[in-house]
């Protein structure tokens, strides 16, 4: 057992949300709110999907990648896009918008590492304007504390 595997083993399995609904409504509002800067922004709802999904990968949450990926497919995603966002940066599969967007998702993900990513450095600014960066940012805020709230509480993952 790894070091981290053991360490998560050592914590009870509580779900803060059952405990703690207001907790749950005030992460709806967030990303309501997340969802709506998109909306505003103008950005495309698969962007947004990838931007969950790469997060999600980042932070190991199933129960997310799970709803995401049904959600990337319920919007026309298709299958070799999904297999390879992991490693977006070795495919010909996103555009610059998207390239940007998973950028701004892994460094919002892996905030303290000064180099978040083995991806090259993106021209994000040459691919989202101001509105488009703030509404990435706040989906990647968002669906980073879904992942932590998921993780830390359990949410069951099964077929």
């Amino acid at each position: 057992m790894s070091a981290i595997q053991q360490a998560r083993s050592m914590q009870p399995q509580v779900n803060v949300t059952k405990h703690f609904p207001a907790v749950y409504q005030a992460q709806l509002a967030a990303d309501k709110a997340a969802e709506d800067a998109v909306v505003a922004a103008g950005l495309d709802p698969l962007l947004v999907e990838l931007v969950k999904m790469r997060a999600s990968q980042l932070n190991g949450c199933a129960f997310c990648l799970r709803m995401h990926t049904r959600d990337a497919i319920a919007k026309g995603e298709t299958t070799d896009r999904l297999a390879v966002v992991a490693a977006w940066w070795e495919s010909q599969y996103f555009t610059p918008a998207e390239q940007a967007a998973l950028s701004i998702a892994e460094r919002i993900t892996l905030i303290s590492e000064p180099r978040p990513s083995a991806a090259p450095e993106v021209d994000i600014g040459s691919a989202l304007d101001d509105r488009q960066v703030a509404a990435v940012t706040a989906v990647a805020i968002a669906i980073n504390t879904w992942n932590r709230i998921a993780v830390s509480s359990h949410y069951p993952v099964s077929p």
